[in-house]
């Protein structure tokens, strides 16, 4: 008996199939085979300069990794490792850069520039804590998470205790200050929560915190009116009206005539500094880069080794200048 026309279509269709799976299952890909080294380590890390003066970051990445790969031992070998920090920052791949960096110092603890991996370390986890949508929004950097600041601060920390004289050592304590104060906000937004559901005694412990570790934030008058605030609702007025005087004696604008905190502008005078600097800091070595790299000046172009790593902040070239 024979099968219906559309049925024996079927049938081949179904075989044709099973058999091309079958062939492809039998053809695997191809292993890919390192040929070892295309050029020599003067070719690869010329190609990697000039990919760098273009901003092909993409293309100098595998120039330098290729160099690294086939001649660790070269005279160019820790060059290119920092060169490879600086694209890994370039390419906002921030983890990878704190990786290089961590690798860099333990592999070179006396090399000349090893300060610069420290610094740059630092940098990429403060740029870790920064999207680039909510930089500009109304919502705060100290109202996340501030872990990789923290870690931050303690690598700037390092950092200045090993090379209080280095190139970068003012522009290390300028990030240092700046988390203080994010850290100052993080503490006191956590402190207006615990108000706001009447936890006195933790915003009085918060604020606490802010004036003993952080007394010259942009927070502390906020700080200060807080801990009035609690301790008066808690029922200890001596200690209450010791703060208020505190207030009236510096920041007199944040009591009001019958002698009770103004919260409302001690919030506002707070929180004026996060707000006018959200996205703004913590970013000055990537602008840099970037301003220097956008130069249609045909001098500035031609960037050193120096003045790359450095985000632009030595050896600058004449004309910049």
């Amino acid at each position: 008996m024979s099968l219906p026309h559309y049925k024996m279509t079927m049938l081949a269709l179904t075989l044709g199939v099973a058999s091309a799976m079958v062939g492809c299952s039998s053809n695997p890909k191809k292993e890919v085979v390192d040929k070892g080294p295309q050029s020599s380590e003067q070719v690869y890390i010329q190609k990697a300069q000039k990919a760098l003066e273009r901003n092909q970051y993409s293309d100098a990445a595998q120039q330098l990794q290729a160099l690294e790969t086939y001649f660790p031992t070269s005279q160019y070998a820790q060059q290119a490792q920092l060169e490879l920090l600086y694209v890994k920052y370039q390419q906002k791949d921030f983890e990878g850069a704190i990786a290089l960096a961590d690798r860099f110092i333990r592999l070179n603890p006396q090399h000349p520039h090893v300060d610069y991996a420290y610094y740059v370390r630092g940098v990429a986890n403060m740029e870790q804590n920064y999207n680039g949508l909510l930089r500009y929004t109304s919502l705060k950097q100290s109202h996340r998470d501030v872990s990789y600041i923290k870690l931050a601060y303690q690598n700037f920390v390092d950092f200045i205790r090993r090379f209080p004289s280095s190139e970068y050592a003012v522009d290390a304590a300028q990030r240092m200050k700046f988390i203080g104060q994010e850290l100052a906000e993080h503490e006191m937004n956590a402190a207006r929560f615990n108000i706001k559901r009447k936890a006195y005694l933790a915003a009085v412990e918060r604020s606490q915190w802010v004036i003993e570790h952080y007394p010259q934030a942009p927070q502390t008058p906020e700080a200060l009116a807080t801990i009035a605030y609690g301790y008066d609702k808690l029922g200890d007025k001596t200690t209450a009206q010791q703060y208020v005087d505190i207030l009236k004696l510096n920041y007199p604008n944040l009591v009001k005539a019958d002698g009770t905190v103004n919260f409302r502008a001690a919030r506002s005078e707070g929180s004026f500094f996060n707000r006018a600097t959200l996205g703004i800091l913590g970013s000055g070595a990537k602008t840099v880069a970037e301003d220097d790299s956008t130069s249609t000046n045909p001098e500035t172009e031609k960037r050193s080794f120096t003045n790359r790593v450095t985000f632009g902040l030595l050896d600058r070239p004449k004309s910049a200048e």
